[in-house]
């Protein structure tokens, strides 16, 4: 097969029999040994190959747009505008169009400056592809979490071994059904989840590893690719604070953490994780996201359709527990109600909460809402910074000096003024964490680039050689020295 793609070119590939899922590290290996002879075909180096593999999957997913939204409805009770608009296809969209009307552009060499002391010559930059990659994606956004970074490496020229999660089943297997019915499987293989299939894929060697998920399994990653000496991006998560200041519209804050928080049921890397409030107008902040609360969701909530369940029992069960056992000061002053056959969970508010109270341990990643009051700014940044280095850090106030000391005195991945959780849908900016929250970033350019070899070539001339650099030295240190100053 490769050597009828070698004859032909990519406009006569026609995509061979999937393989069957792999069962060993042995079945894992041989498939990405087949992609990287694939590889090295040097195919997808061509920028109308990979914008052809785009446009392929972008009519797959407008073909198949209900299916994919099934799939979403049936694993976390998201509504097909949450699931189109909101979070998931309206995103994969979007990526696609970025790449496809500016990867030609991103692929050209790149001339650079070339210093005077190396002339008569000049120094280039080559965009190329990593090789294989290895995608691990969340069930949290299954769909969007794994195209998206598919997506750019696609546009960057790589090979993809994709692994979505197995807690998000229904849309594993749409994007399985999609990889077979899109790609050639040694351009891109989506793996099965099994007990095994992590171990084995981080066992394998790749050129680059992408991982979206949790800390715990991050570690594990990041030493994987640590034994492989290979390249590595983590997109974790963290606390992320949400500071509502004493100028702040309370009435457009509330409106906007309500519909942060309960996006996903609060099931988002990028969800406020805690509000820090001015203890002057904390009352009237209730107040209002009380309110609007109930215009998100009606009456009651637990029976909205718009409303997403949370993903299986196990965080069901750790959810409810922030709740039932909030810690000696707090209290439930809005939600807690849940609906244990359809693994619901109201959006529940946490008043009077103390650093040391277990929902301020680790990330809620769920619709509980904690809340701390502060008298200063200074206060509620030094709280916010006694954290580690969130993923996203949101601010509310009309004070251009407030917003100015929060993102320039807190350290975090990326944020909002005035608003929450949107500056994830700009693929003009990059979308990574710091720290514990992630390592390196992606969307957009910063997608291609995350997934880009930069090769830096100097050409230089034949035809006149400036004897400076060659000994004898004698005499030709002043003339460096003023040359290079």
């Amino acid at each position: 097969m490769f050597e009828t793609m070698r004859r032909g070119g990519w406009t006569n590939i026609v995509p061979e029999p999937y393989p069957e899922p792999p069962d060993s590290l042995e079945g894992v290996q041989e498939i990405v040994s087949s992609m990287r002879g694939f590889q090295k075909l040097g195919l997808t180096r061509d920028p109308f190959f990979r914008m052809r593999m785009l446009r392929r999957l972008r009519a797959y997913l407008k073909q198949h747009e209900d299916e994919a939204l099934d799939a979403l409805q049936a694993d976390l009770g998201k509504a097909p505008f949450e699931g189109w608009y909101a979070t998931e296809l309206g995103q994969v969209y979007d990526e696609i169009h970025t790449l496809f009307t500016r990867l030609a552009y991103w692929s050209q060499p790149r001339l650079r400056h070339t210093p005077i002391s190396l002339f008569p010559g000049y120094s280039v930059l080559y965009p190329e592809p990593l090789g294989v990659v290895l995608v691990m994606s969340p069930w949290n956004y299954p769909l969007q979490l794994a195209l998206i970074p598919l997506v750019d490496a696609v546009g960057a020229g790589n090979c993809v071994a994709l692994k979505p999660s197995r807690k998000s089943p229904h849309t594993s297997a749409f994007i399985a059904k999609l990889c077979r019915e899109v790609f050639d499987p040694h351009h891109v293989y989506c793996f099965p989840g099994s007990d095994e299939m992590n171990g084995w894929l981080l066992e394998t060697p790749f050129d680059k590893l992408f991982f979206t998920g949790s800390k715990r399994v991050g570690r594990k990653v990041m030493a994987a690719a640590a034994e492989q000496l290979c390249d590595v991006t983590l997109e974790l998560g963290g606390k992320n604070p949400c500071i509502v200041d004493r100028v702040a519209d309370l009435e457009r804050a509330a409106q906007r953490i309500a519909w942060g928080k309960c996006l996903n049921a609060g099931q988002t890397c990028v969800a406020p994780d805690y509000l820090l409030v001015h203890e002057d107008v904390v009352i009237d902040l209730l107040a209002y996201l009380e309110y609007h609360l109930h215009r998100l969701y009606g009456k009651d909530i637990l029976e909205s359709p718009d409303y997403p369940r949370i993903v299986d029992r196990a965080h069901f069960d750790r959810i409810c527990r922030l709740i039932d056992e909030p810690g000696p000061t707090a209290q439930v002053i809005f939600g807690g109600g849940r609906d244990a056959e359809a693994l619901k969970v109201e959006p529940t508010v946490l008043f009077d909460v103390r650093l040391d109270d277990p929902v301020m341990q680790d990330e809620v990643f769920g619709p509980v809402l904690p809340v701390i009051t502060f008298r200063t700014l200074a206060e509620a940044i030094e709280v916010a910074g006694g954290f580690d280095k969130p993923l996203a850090c949101y601010v509310f106030s009309q004070d251009p000096t407030v917003q100015r000391r929060v993102v320039q005195e807190l350290d975090f991945g990326g944020g909002c003024i005035n608003d929450t959780i949107v500056h994830v849908a700009n693929n003009e900016l990059p979308f990574g964490g710091i720290g514990p929250s992630g390592l390196g970033a992606y969307h957009g350019k910063a997608g291609f680039e995350c997934f880009t070899h930069y090769k830096p070539v100097i050409k230089r001339s034949t035809l006149v050689e400036v004897p400076l650099r060659r000994a004898p030295y004698a005499g030709k240190l002043p003339l460096l020295r003023l040359l290079l100053r």
